[in-house]
């Protein structure tokens, strides 16, 4: 039987959760698939068409609870929310999605609900597009360092050590912050900083 589509993105997941994002290649998948690299190609001519397919179903479930009329404030809230659960599902989540402008169904209708909300709410088409992909920028910087930290050995350990070494000699305020720099509590510092760009949005909304 002639491979789907659909499976060839499933395998893919498959093998970026074992290998990560550069063990994930054409060759290898056709193998994990048992087929030959022509009918891989057929689906996807390379590797970033296939990304680009894997980021539209990593959003596939974003934004499903959100209508037309939600206010701007929890459509920024719960799709940067469901963006970061998404990315975190699998490993190198983030760095799939990152990095290109995927032209697909649900990435567009995400971007569609953040910046229709915003734009009810009262921002020019520009200002509500920017505002979007600022929020879509920080949950992707997040996501990829959240998961590196998770990810750290006992070299990146030593790293951290030499931080507070260099920090404490020379850098007196990045000495005093260092603590809050290396904390693992993902979700604080994540909702901080989306309270930070909530708080800029409101703010330019209330600007003449």
């Amino acid at each position: 039987m002639r491979i789907q589509r659909e499976q060839v993105v499933a395998a893919a997941w498959t093998l970026l959760d074992e290998h990560g994002l550069e063990g994930l290649t054409m060759r290898v998948l056709a193998k994990a698939l048992s087929i030959q690299a022509p009918s891989l190609y057929w689906h996807f001519p390379g590797k970033q068409a296939l990304l680009d397919a894997m980021a539209d179903t990593l959003v596939q479930d974003v934004a499903r609870t959100l209508t037309a009329d939600s206010p701007w404030e929890p459509v920024v809230r719960t799709v940067a929310q469901e963006l970061r659960r998404a990315f975190l599902a699998h490993r190198d989540g983030a760095r799939v999605y990152a990095g290109t402008l995927v032209v697909s169904e649900h990435t567009l209708r995400v971007s569609d609900t953040v910046i229709g909300a915003l734009t009810r709410a009262g921002l020019d088409s520009r200002a509500a597009g920017w505002a979007a992909f600022t929020v879509l920028d920080y949950v992707l910087g997040f996501t990829i360092e959240e998961q590196g930290f998770t990810a750290q050995d006992a070299e990146a350990r030593e790293r951290e050590g030499a931080l507070r070494q260099l920090a404490s000699a020379r850098y007196p305020h990045a000495a005093g912050a260092v603590d809050a720099i290396l904390d693992r509590d993902f979700e604080r510092r994540f909702a901080f900083g989306l309270d930070l760009l909530v708080a800029g949005i409101r703010a330019r909304l209330s600007t003449p």
